[in-house]
């Protein structure tokens, strides 16, 4: 093997992350997030510009970067500041202070340009076979054990940490909204408030039907309430079944419901049960209403290996839901709600949120709402550039995780070139698919 001769250009700048230039894009054309940074307060002469510190922390997650610190290897770096838009990129503490200063007006505007932005690049929002848009909301986990940070505490995975909650819409899974929550928090506190903002953002976005799928923590009265208020809303909510008798949905199920034997030792029944409820609203009206619950209950006398118990064990689960479809139709729709759990991961893991980069639970939350608008965008990225027969990815898919498409396109290595005032990005010429790729979608940006 030949050695390589190692220097360092005297002139000439490189770039290990040319996919900046699509992010920059993306923020100028589909949102105002930096008008509306700019009316927020009146800053001293030669202060670093609000939208800068909010875009270029943008910039860092998208790159797969949260902690604060990371901006300091950027402050030097030309394609960093030119790709976003910045004119000048702030340092570690004045990007932390920054948010520190104006956290609640900053979460709010964000929270606002991560639904702008859906509507705005008009988003493919993908239905169901059945016509349904489906909307998934859950409660998942970071943990942050061994810290002191505001708000960190026992989780339901047995580990110190957070517990935000984040609504995803359509089978490509765009963030609609996520809270962030301290990690005892119980999933239904505070959860009705959420679900309303969540549906009206969702039936603005969308014309088609939206199908709401939500976890056994949520089987509440006021959450079947709020539903029942939303038109072109269906809803497969799992019944928690805390005080119910396994016996008794045992001998009504076999006695009334669907039989069936999927091996020796195993029987499964399915038993449909309409039920009609009856509230009075803040108004004083009276109300009713009728929903469906799918039980189903699961007896085994042997077990998979064919080994008898000595008592036969009862699995008993349950589903309401709005729907006019069968019950099998119905439990495995629900059990694509398990989709929820790799868009969880790509926030923890590929954007690197596991652990959040601020002492101050109100930061984090800010934090989070960044994250949810870089999210949506290197999501859409990955739809117009890694999604079709000519892309550099080794395999199908109808969305590329974020992973991949930081990997393929946000880590694009190029040179910058200024020539006659204008600058120039030329990659290599063994980039192949992915420059067809990154050019393809950076024309569908910059010039519709």
């Amino acid at each position: 093997m030949k050695r390589l001769i190692i220097e360092k250009a005297k002139d000439e700048f490189y770039t290990s992350h040319s996919g900046l230039a699509l992010i920059g894009l993306c923020l100028n054309r589909f949102t105002s997030l930096t008008s509306r940074l700019g009316g927020v307060s009146r800053l001293k002469k030669g202060a670093i510009a609000h939208a800068d510190v909010i875009r270029s922390y943008i910039g860092l997650l998208c790159l797969g970067k949260s902690d604060f610190e990371a901006i300091s290897g950027f402050r030097q770096d030309r394609f960093f500041r030119e790709s976003l838009g910045l004119k000048e990129v702030p340092s570690e503490p004045t990007l932390r202070q920054r948010m520190e200063e104006h956290v609640e007006v900053f979460r709010t505007i964000v929270n606002f340009c991560a639904t702008e932005f859906l509507r705005t690049s008009q988003a493919l929002m993908s239905a169901l076979p059945m016509g349904h848009v489906p909307l998934d909301i859950d409660v998942f986990t970071m943990d942050n054990s061994g810290t002191k940070k505001k708000g960190v505490s026992r989780t339901y995975q047995g580990y110190d940490g957070y517990a935000p909650i984040a609504a995803y819409l359509a089978l490509e899974g765009w963030l609609l909204e996520i809270e962030h929550r301290e990690g005892s928090q119980h999933s239904q506190k505070n959860f009705v408030p959420f679900l309303a903002r969540v549906l009206h953002k969702a039936l603005a976005l969308t014309a088609a039907p939206l199908l709401v799928r939500l976890d056994s923590a949520h089987d509440a009265w006021e959450t079947r309430i709020e539903l029942a208020r939303h038109e072109r809303t269906d809803y497969i909510l799992k019944w928690n079944p805390r005080g119910q008798s396994k016996s008794h949905w045992r001998q009504r199920a076999f006695s009334e419901g669907l039989v069936s034997d999927p091996r020796p030792g195993k029987r499964v029944a399915i038993l449909n049960v309409r039920e009609t409820h009856v509230w009075t609203d803040d108004n004083g009206i009276r109300q009713e209403l009728t929903c469906r619950r799918v039980v189903r209950v699961i007896e085994r006398s042997t077990d998979k290996k064919g080994q008898g118990l000595l008592e036969p064990e009862i699995e008993l689960e349950g589903w309401w839901t709005t729907l006019n479809l069968p019950a099998e139709k119905i439990i495995a729709l629900y059990q694509d709600h398990g989709t929820s759990e790799q868009f969880h991961s790509e926030l923890k893991t590929d954007m690197d949120l596991e652990r959040l980069p601020s002492g101050k639970f109100e930061v984090n939350s800010l934090v989070m709402s960044c994250a949810a608008l870089a999210y949506n965008i290197l999501r859409y990225i990955g739809q117009l550039g890694l999604l079709g027969d000519k892309t550099p990815v080794r395999h199908g898919a109808k969305r590329r995780r974020l992973k991949t498409v930081m990997q393929e396109l946000m880590y694009l290595a190029a040179r910058l070139i200024e020539t006659g005032r204008r600058l120039r990005l030329r990659f290599s010429r063994h980039s192949g698919l992915n420059f067809e790729a990154f050019a393809g979608v950076y024309r569908r940006l910059a010039y519709g």
